[in-house]
């Protein structure tokens, strides 16, 4: 999508808190996310030093998409209590002109560590959701640190990546004139579309294979689609914690010619799945927005997704994709058979999805943070966002 040239500001140096790289074994949407916004803002001039947790065979130092990625000793569950010492250290050592912190694990509390000015971009915030995923108590520990997040983070400029963890924040206290909406791009020149006629009745669940995501959803349900589209596939891309217990479920329904688990794959072999599935399907509890329901826009795959924040914003239901309720197996199955049998509409949501696929760009998403940035750094040591009009929609 053509944008307008943008006016270069000063360069600035940027210290960015975020516990996984792209490297990190459990590297997920964030991480994608963090380096399409990153990436372009070193492209635009700026120095960018990313703060990471450490994991095996993993070195310390080393320069990724133009980002300097520090990885802290230690682990990802010693990452976060040592985070601010490392993070006096590395403003000691090197000065910066803004701290960002992302807001999708635990929060980093960076106002209260550091006077150099802050910024976060928070993708969303667990809740209740983070005693189904981690153990009982990490998941305690994460609800009491986001409880404090509406006071640490009252003056500080945040970027939510969709109206749902917009609405959430100011719900939680975050004043709303603090937080802009910016949601995450695609690249037009990687994911495009492959025929759209023709396609297999494969289905795929794309993610990491955690119990939040509910990919058991998916299981049960295909065995009902199975049942009326008896040549359908399941391809489950991912991987995760919740493999095994998912794998037994498919032994336990019979299901397990029909459904295959890729494991960990390459974003060209993703895109490869995209473009000859007949149907993207996400079950997942919350998200922050659902990028690969954009990409399977973007590919030319149909998409039902659950009624639930983040899938919310990705979804125009009954235009661009369907959203059913949250884990409503019946509903799922039969949102699933009526894209794989009824063609003139999957057309409609197909070629719909292409359109609403083109509106979504990378360096949107990196000119609001850019402003974010500029928004903290002149408000100073204690940052207090002015009004922009609200929320930001993708251009």
């Amino acid at each position: 999508m053509a944008a307008a040239a943008r006016v270069a500001g000063p360069a600035r140096r940027i210290v960015v808190l975020n516990e996984r790289d792209l490297d990190n074994p459990r590297v997920g949407g964030a991480e994608i996310h963090v380096f399409e916004i990153f990436r372009r803002l070193v492209e635009r001039g700026h120095s960018v030093r990313l703060l990471a947790a450490s994991f095996r065979g993993a070195v310390p130092t080393v320069r990724m998409q133009g980002v300097v990625v520090r990885r802290l000793a230690g682990n990802r569950f010693s990452y976060y209590p040592q985070m601010p010492f490392a993070l006096r250290r590395e403003l000691a050592a090197e000065p910066a002109d803004v701290v960002v912190d992302l807001l999708n694990k635990l929060p980093f509390f960076s106002p209260l560590v550091t006077a150099v000015p802050c910024c976060a971009i928070a993708h969303h915030l667990f809740g209740k959701t983070a005693f189904g995923q981690v153990p009982f108590p990490i998941a305690v520990a994460t609800a009491l640190a986001e409880k404090a997040i509406p006071v640490v983070y009252r003056d500080t400029p945040i970027l939510a990546i969709s109206e749902s963890t917009r609405v959430d924040l100011i719900a939680r206290g975050i004043p709303a004139a603090n937080v802009v909406v910016a949601p995450p791009g695609i690249d037009e020149a990687t994911y495009t579309p492959g025929p759209v006629s023709g396609r297999p009745p494969l289905i795929l669940w794309i993610g990491r294979l955690e119990h939040y995501k509910r990919a058991d959803v998916m299981v049960e349900a295909f065995r009902e689609i199975r049942r009326q589209v008896p040549e359908a596939r399941l391809s489950i891309i991912g991987s995760g914690q919740a493999r095994g217990a998912l794998e037994q479920q498919v032994r336990e329904r019979g299901l397990g010619a029909a459904v295959e688990f890729t494991g960990y794959i390459s974003e060209a072999r993703k895109i490869e799945y995209l473009q000859r599935a007949t149907l993207l399907v996400n079950t997942s509890v919350k998200e922050g927005f659902g990028l690969t329901v954009i990409e399977a826009n973007a590919c030319g795959a149909a998409t039902v997704s659950t009624d639930v924040p983040g899938l919310r914003d990705s979804v125009r239901d009954g235009e661009t994709g369907v959203l059913v309720p949250f884990d409503d197996v019946a509903a799922l199955a039969h949102a699933a058979v009526r894209i794989l049998t009824d063609e003139p509409y999957r057309t409609r949501l197909v070629t719909n999805g292409f359109a609403w696929a083109a509106t979504f760009s990378w360096e949107h998403a990196a000119d609001v943070t850019e402003d974010v940035i500029e928004r903290a750094i002149a408000a100073g040591v204690r940052p207090t966002a002015e009004p922009s009009g609200g929320a930001s929609g993708p251009s």
